[in-house]
């Protein structure tokens, strides 16, 4: 038999083996995500349903390489270098062709779209951690695989980073695939170098690895499964609270899960000194940060979103190093990796399954910060009541004395947070609470009280409100909050953080288009004078209900057609929560369904005038607003149409992208960028008006001359296609830091 090979001289080739296919693994899955934009839009929903499927693929390739691990090390390598080279046929990655889902079968259509388009390279690709952790532990003189999954989920991050970077700006979505294949054969071949540096052991029996330790109790896998899928779906929850209730901005999605994976990087290192500090930390940040998780009336600045991000790490760290610190004997390390899989499933499929049909609002985000403080690890921080020299009776008295001062600061801050004031004395407040608990954390159950405590007064009774008298309704596209103004006599409509609609109740004023559809806005003045361009017969189509505000510039003879995705939405107006369509136009005909698709199916030349205003909140639908997208609204446009896009956004600079589109097809446009003067119920607002000739815009320009319009900015080097777009360049940075309305 040949001598086994010195750990040094294996160690290198094993960690750049997990380097790459970690990288791949979490390169690919923006990549997917990206190319399937066109057909999903953009709502966190479809990033959670996304991250859903990875995660069942993830445990699928963590069975799998638990399963072959109990064969011989030689015939591992053969059967895993065959399924490799098998899966390579289904390269270079491309969207699977499934026909539109139904309405209201997205949650299933989404995963199943992504799981036939990347399953079985993703199936393959996830178990090269355990894996080669595996064959790397066969030597005798390597040592503990452990901190290899450190440089796993470091490539985990590095390729995650890299997308929004490197390759989505640099590079189409065409060559993004295939440089993904080229790093799928190197892949491979790294593999098999490994199969070769094991091949000392390779030809042994099933012995060479066999498990020998005692089994694991089905307690402590029991509690694996709970530190593991706690992070999991407060890495999902994260998302859905940064997107939907603090600040609806698309490229945060990533930034979850990039800490999600780093946080494994300290919890599995070889040296705990870095975790022990972290999961120390981790108790005061979860007492702070974690007290803002019921908040659902949006936030003020950037430091709400650090804060949750921030929460998001050290819990990870916290969670992810108490489950290392109760890893098994590394024989048994595939059914740890297994379980510790599983768990991450299960927490997805609560945050991304479970929870949008269950709760009207992301619920399942404080829900699992407190299970995440009912897990946080008692012995990360000292017990200051075993010092020499304390009185036991003085111990009580203190620990009673921080209660009560905590119950005290908790009254102040809810006086604090009436006004919605994310100022500094609201964090003072909170951090003196904390303190207060920090006493306390001995006794988890008063701690969790605390927090419990401080969740509800720093806004929990408002969204509690809301969700008693049923405010709220949810959906896979987001959550919708209605309001009613009894003394304004004004009712609303919100998504997530972001005003989609007003309308006032009283008969005289129930027909006023208000917000971003008054009469100065780019929106009203074109479809207010609609029959002065078209005739009476005006066909006028809009891209997104809302409340259905536009209808009311309807005048009878013309034709209207709504198109919208979310079924949620138009039971709204259905159902006389809002009344636009039933009084104005109330022969429309509203098409459920993505526009993009739907508007490809409608003959062409069949709207003189349309309106594109499909935004979920700030997110962006990005398909919509490629070049693609603009031939289909074109080739659905008469030859004297105007075409109409509402801009309005907080963080994305829109305008040079449409310019792009514009200058390349030859078209002419302007855009309307309305600041209504005073305290009114009109929003500030920014559409652009494109059509064919320049005369088209002269004539809109001369029926408004009260509401002229401006030329567009100058074009972006690059316009948006389905196959090539970032939004990177276009982000607004300084809008973080402003006023989040």
């Amino acid at each position: 038999m040949a001598e086994a090979r010195p750990s040094a001289a294996g160690r290198p080739l094993f960690v750049l083996t997990i380097l790459t296919g970690s990288f791949l693994l979490f390169l690919v899955q923006p990549m997917v995500a990206r190319m399937a934009l066109p057909r999903l839009g953009g709502a966190p929903a479809v990033w959670n349903s996304a991250m859903l499927v990875y995660q069942a693929l993830l445990l699928a390739g963590y069975f799998y390489a638990h399963r072959l691990s109990k064969v011989s090390l030689a015939k591992q390598a053969r059967i895993h270098l065959m399924l490799l080279a098998v899966a390579a046929l289904t390269l270079p990655v491309s969207l699977a062709n499934l026909p539109p889902p139904a309405a209201g079968m997205e949650v299933l259509w989404v995963p199943a779209l992504l799981a036939l388009t990347i399953g079985p390279v993703f199936f393959l690709v996830s178990a090269q951690a355990p894996l080669m952790q595996r064959w790397f532990a066969a030597d005798p003189n390597a040592g503990a695989p452990w901190a290899l999954y450190s440089a796993s989920n470091l490539g985990s991050f590095a390729g995650l980073i890299a997308y929004p970077l490197l390759a989505e700006p640099l590079m189409s979505v065409r060559n993004q695939a295939i440089g993904w294949s080229v790093g799928y054969g190197l892949l491979v071949v790294l593999v098999l170098l490994c199969a070769r540096a094991r091949r000392g052991v390779a030809g042994q029996a099933v012995a060479a690895v066999e498990v020998t330790s005692p089994k694991v109790p089905a307690r402590r896998i029991v509690l694996w499964l709970l530190l593991a899928a706690v992070p999991s779906g407060l890495m999902l929850s994260t998302t859905t609270h940064l997107t939907t209730d603090l600040v609806a901005m698309p490229l945060l999605w990533v930034i979850p899960l990039g800490i999600y994976l780093l946080s494994f990087v300290p919890a599995f290192a070889d040296n705990r000194r870095a975790a022990r500090l972290i999961s120390a930390l981790a108790w005061p940040v979860i007492l702070v940060a974690g007290g803002f998780a019921m908040v659902s009336q949006g936030s003020v600045g950037l430091l709400p979103v650090i804060a949750s991000i921030a929460l998001l790490f050290f819990v990870c760290v916290a969670l992810h190093g108490r489950m290392y610190d109760l890893r098994p004997d590394s024989d048994r390390l595939t059914q740890f990796y297994l379980v510790m899989s599983a768990g991450g499933a299960l927490g997805g499929a609560f945050t991304a399954l479970v929870a949008p049909v269950v709760f009207d609002w992301a619920w399942e985000h404080p829900i699992l910060v407190f299970a995440a403080a009912a897990l946080l690890p008692l012995t990360s921080l000292p017990d200051w009541r075993r010092l020499r020299g304390l009185d036991p009776a003085m111990v009580k008295i203190t620990m009673i004395a921080a209660l009560v001062f905590a119950a005290f600061l908790l009254w102040l801050l809810y006086g604090v947070t009436l006004d919605s004031d994310f100022g500094f004395k609201r964090w003072g407040l909170a951090v003196a609470i904390a303190l207060c608990a920090l006493v306390l954390v001995q006794l988890r159950g008063p701690v969790l009280l605390v927090l419990v405590a401080t969740m509800i007064v720093q806004g929990g009774f408002q969204t509690l409100a809301d969700t008693r008298d049923g405010l709220r309704s949810r959906s896979y596209f987001g959550i919708y909050t209605v309001r009613t103004y009894e003394t304004r006599k004004m009712r609303t409509l919100a998504h997530g953080t972001t005003l989609h609609g007003e309308q006032m109740l009283s008969a005289a004023e129930r027909r006023l288009p208000l917000t971003y559809y008054g009469p100065s806005s780019g929106a009203g003045m074109a479809f207010a004078n609609a029959t002065a361009l078209f005739g009476a017969n005006a066909r006028l189509g809009v891209v997104g209900l809302g409340t259905g505000s536009l209808a009311c510039y309807g005048v009878p003879g013309q034709s209207w057609h709504y198109y919208e995705i979310d079924p949620a939405v138009l039971e709204f107006s259905r159902n006389g929560t809002f009344t636009f369509l039933r009084d104005c136009a109330p022969q429309t005909k509203v098409v459920i369904g993505d526009a993009r698709i739907e508007l490809a199916k409608a003959p062409r030349g069949s709207f003189d005038l349309l309106a594109i205003d499909a935004f979920s909140s700030d997110a962006i639908p990005m398909h919509l607003m490629t070049n693609e997208a603009m031939g289909v609204y074109l080739d659905a446009l008469s030859d004297k149409g105007l075409l109409l896009i509402h801009i309005s956004n907080r963080f994305i600079e829109l305008e040079p992208v449409l310019a792009a589109a514009v200058k390349s097809r030859g078209l002419a446009a302007a855009v309307r960028a309305d600041n209504p003067p005073g305290v009114t119920e009109y929003t500030p607002s920014s559409w652009v008006v494109i059509a064919r000739t320049q005369a088209r815009l002269d004539d809109l320009a001369r029926l408004s001359p009260k509401t002229p319009l401006k030329p567009l900015s100058p074009a972006a080097n690059r316009m948006w296609t389905d196959d090539h777009a970032s939004i990177l360049p276009y982000v607004q940075w300084h809008a973080f830091t402003g006023n989040s309305q």
